[in-house]
């Protein structure tokens, strides 16, 4: 779920002006961006459980990707962006970077921790929808197109008439790359 959680980002960009669009794209992936020197130093792990393709693997993401860890991250940088974008602007952040857990869970196989460091060995959590590219391709694709949808709308028509053109095609753009994140995740997963 690599494009969906971008196109989440472009939706709530249409509706929450006060932040920056950089910031929810990043709050969406953020707690994959944790996950990378955890992942390089050992710490977290990737184990494929097929040969290859779309969403074959298992991840032991045990700190990043814990139900608590991505609430704590969640809260953490919402308090931060809330001191540049206001209690509004946080709040949205909040719930972004917190929403990237909520959809791992629908595409994850049981991998997700409940606690950090998976404590206590507490039942993973993970619906598997990875298990049906199918369906986790169409999940994606209407995150995404939802996204560019609503972004683009606001795009238009919140935009001065000078910097119309200019406005309309850097929302296209974003639709391209949304699509083409999409496509590169799919063909190209580990």
């Amino acid at each position: 779920m690599f494009a969906g959680h971008f196109g989440l980002a472009a939706a709530v960009k249409a509706k929450s002006p006060e932040a920056p669009l950089w910031a929810l794209m990043l709050s969406t992936q953020l707690l994959d961006v944790v996950f990378v020197p955890l992942y390089l130093s050992g710490v977290e792990t990737i184990v494929p459980v097929a040969e290859n393709g779309y969403g074959e693997i298992l991840i032991h993401a045990d700190y990043s990707h814990s139900l608590v860890g991505a609430f704590l991250f969640a809260l953490f940088t919402g308090l931060l962006a809330g001191r540049f974008w206001g209690k509004r602007g946080g709040f949205v952040i909040t719930l972004v970077v917190f929403s990237h857990w909520l959809l791992d869970l629908l595409v994850h196989r049981a991998d997700l921790p409940i606690l950090p460091g998976n404590f206590w060995d507490l039942p993973l959590l993970g619906f598997g929808l990875w298990r049906f590219p199918a369906v986790s391709i169409l999940l994606e694709s209407i995150l995404i197109t939802i996204g560019f949808i609503l972004y683009f709308r606001s795009i238009v028509s919140g935009t001065e008439h000078k910097n119309k053109v200019l406005a309309i095609t850097a929302s296209i753009i974003l639709g391209i790359l949304l699509v083409l994140s999409l496509i590169t995740y799919v063909l190209g997963a580990p």
